[in-house]
């Protein structure tokens, strides 16, 4: 059986208002054609499918058989566009500012600053993309969110965190057993989030403890899952500071060991050497600059 090659666009419109008027002078009037355009592209519709759509009548129209049951096709059909165009095509009535970065970072310190931004600048759209591994700027975006040293060629980058590593893991396993000193680690499991300098081994070795393995326990590609694993009690979470304030300070998370170690990477901002931003994307970097140095006090 043959299949049949998909009618012109506008064809399939024409029978979709004219299905719905069931008149040609109303469907011309909607569709700002003469009742003649209607009538030749529903006749044209009707010979490219081979069969007749509609049943002419002393006062209007009826469908026939075939064209009610090809009607809520195309009326669906069309729908669908209607919707996907307006739902991708209308955010370029407003500016909308490019991101893409750390998920962390956006779950833990961003998300939560989001709501002050919106509410100062509703003109501004804001489109955040995450990623996992440091790689090149994607020419769509407008700036990233780095977790590292801060200097990576052809950016320039805008530091937004002073970290520490901080161990963290919930109350229950503190109270079932409890962490005295960083060598009772070797009592627990130790979570680890892949990729990261200075990790569990740099943390162990800076602390002196050489009694506790460092090479063992559950790993992870985002620090979003090792703090949602010490949240359930399942292990230690070398967390970064600035991820786990609000957690320590609602309860959710402990540190058994005070404030932990001075981190030698943090969040950095950083767009294009060289490039302007425009104007929404400039306005976005100096708020979050302005947040990071508010954070900071």
């Amino acid at each position: 059986m043959n299949k049949k090659s998909l009618p012109p666009l506008n064809w399939l419109h024409t029978f979709e208002v004219s299905a719905r008027c069931l008149n040609f002078t109303h469907a011309a009037e909607e569709l700002c054609l003469t009742q003649g355009a209607v009538s030749q592209q529903i006749r044209l519709l009707e010979s490219h499918l081979g069969v007749s759509l509609f049943k002419r009548l002393p006062r209007g129209l009826s469908l026939t058989e075939e064209g009610r049951s090809y009607f809520p096709v195309v009326k669906d059909a069309i729908s669908r566009l209607a919707v996907g165009t307006n739902e991708i095509f209308t955010q370029h009535d407003k500016q909308t500012i490019k991101i893409c970065g750390s998920l962390s970072f956006f779950s833990h310190w961003l998300a939560p600053k989001l709501a002050d931004f919106s509410e100062t600048y509703p003109q501004y759209d804001i489109r955040y993309v995450s990623n996992i591994w440091v790689q090149a700027l994607d020419d769509e975006d407008d700036m990233e969110i780095r977790w590292g040293h801060g200097e990576w060629t052809g950016l320039i980058s805008q530091r937004l965190t002073w970290d520490r590593l901080v161990p963290v893991c919930s109350p229950e396993l503190m109270a079932r057993s409890p962490l005295l000193e960083p060598a009772d680690l070797a009592n627990h499991s130790l979570l680890h989030v892949i990729g990261y300098e200075e990790g569990w081994g740099y943390w162990l070795n800076i602390m002196g403890v050489d009694s506790v393995d460092s090479s063992v326990g559950m790993q992870f590609d985002t620090l979003v899952s090792t703090l949602r694993m010490a949240e359930l009690g399942q292990g230690l979470a070398l967390a970064r500071s600035s991820m786990v304030e609000d957690m320590l300070n609602e309860g959710k998370l402990v540190a058994p060991f005070g404030q932990g170690i001075e981190a030698s990477e943090s969040f950095y901002l950083v767009r294009r050497s060289g490039a302007e931003l425009h104007g929404a994307a400039a306005v976005f970097f100096d708020w979050l600059v302005r947040q990071a140095h508010l954070a900071k006090k």
